[in-house]
C-alpha cells in the first residue's frame, strides 16, 4: 500500500512521469490493436523485421538533423516493400527474405551508431527505450499516430477482416488484397515508431505480439479480441511503469514482462484454451465417467 501511495505521489508531482504513463498507455492500445491483425495473418516475423529495420532510419535522421519519425517510417516502408519484391522475384520465400533484409538493416543501424562514437547517441535508449524521457512533442506524435492508426483500422475494417480470414474470397469480391497488405505494413511501421521511445526497437515486437496473443487465447471473435488486446496493452503499460518507478528498473522491459505474465496466465488458465483448464476438465470428465 505504501508503494502505491508513493507511486501516486510521484505521478502527481512530476509531469515527465505523467507524460510517460500517457505515452505508454497509447502505445499499449495501438500495439494491441495492430498486433491482432499481425497474429491472425501469421506475420509475427514481419513485425519483428519492421521493428528492427527502422534502426538505420532513426540513426540517419539523427545524423542529418531530421525527425526520428520520418527516418523510421521511410526505412520501415522501404524494408516492407523490399521483402515483398525479393520474395516475389526470386526462389527465396518470404520468411527467408524477411530474415535477410531485417538483419541487414539492423546491422547497418548498429554500424552507423558505432561509427558515431562521441556524438552523444544513446544506443541503450534506442534499442530498449526510455519512456521516462518522453517529451511533450513525443507525446503529441504518439497521439497523432495512434489516432491515425485507429481511424484507418475503422475505415478499412471490412477489407482487413475479409483479407485476413479469406484472402481468396476477398480478392474475388474486388478487395485489393495486396494494397491492404501494404497498408498494414505502413500501419505497422507507424506503430513501431510510436513505440520506439517507450519500449525501444528490441522490445517493440513483444508489445506487438503479446497482448494480441493473450486476447487470442480468450476469444474467437475479432471485435472482442481487439478490445481485449488494447486492454491488456493498457494494463501492461500502467503496471510496467509502476514497477519501473517503485523498483528503479528499465521501464520498457517492465512493461513487456507484465504483458508476458498476462499471456502466461491466459495460456494456463484460459476458460477454453488454458492448458491447466483443459487438464482439469479432462480429469473431471474421466472421474465422472468412472463413477457413472
Amino acid at each position: 500500500m505504501g508503494n502505491l501511495t508513493f507511486f501516486f505521489d510521484q505521478l502527481l508531482s512530476y509531469s515527465y512521469l505523467q507524460q510517460a504513463l500517457t505515452a505508454a498507455i497509447l502505445v499499449g492500445i495501438i500495439c494491441g490493436v495492430i498486433g491482432c491483425f499481425i497474429i491472425l495473418r501469421g506475420m509475427a516475423l514481419m513485425g519483428d523485421a519492421i521493428s528492427h529495420a527502422v534502426l538505420p532510419g532513426v540513426v540517419i535522421a539523427y545524423m542529418i538533423g531530421a525527425s526520428f519519425f520520418i527516418g523510421a517510417v521511410i526505412t520501415g516502408v522501404i524494408t516492407a516493400l523490399a521483402i515483398g519484391y525479393v520474395s516475389q522475384n526470386s526462389r527465396v520465400k518470404e520468411d527467408s527474405a524477411i530474415g535477410i533484409l531485417f538483419t541487414a538493416a539492423f546491422a547497418l543501424g548498429i554500424v552507423l551508431i558505432t561509427g558515431m562514437r562521441g556524438t552523444g547517441v544513446d544506443l541503450w535508449h534506442i534499442l530498449f527505450g526510455n519512456v521516462l524521457a518522453v517529451s511533450r512533442t513525443d507525446l503529441w506524435v504518439t497521439l497523432g499516430i495512434g489516432l491515425f492508426v485507429l481511424l484507418i483500422i475503422i475505415l478499412f475494417y471490412r477489407p482487413l477482416l475479409l483479407s485476413t480470414f479469406d484472402p481468396v474470397m476477398a480478392q474475388a469480391t474486388g478487395i485489393p488484397v495486396q494494397m491492404i497488405h501494404y497498408l498494414l505494413m505502413l500501419l505497422l511501421s507507424l506503430v513501431t515508431v510510436a513505440a520506439l521511445q517507450t519500449v525501444g526497437i528490441v522490445l517493440v515486437v513483444a508489445m506487438l505480439i503479446t497482448p494480441g496473443a493473450t486476447a487470442y487465447l480468450l476469444t474467437n471473435r475479432l471485435p472482442v479480441m481487439l478490445c481485449l488486446a488494447a486492454m491488456f496493452g493498457v494494463i501492461s503499460a500502467i503496471a510496467g511503469i509502476y514497477f519501473s518507478v517503485i523498483y528503479d528498473v528499465a521501464s520498457g522491459a517492465s512493461i513487456v514482462l507484465v504483458a508476458s505474465t498476462l499471456f502466461a496466465l491466459a495460456f494456463f488458465f484460459s476458460p477454453k484454451q488454458g492448458v491447466l483448464t483443459r487438464y482439469w476438465r479432462g480429469k473431471r470428465a474421466k472421474e465422472m465417467s468412472a463413477t457413472s
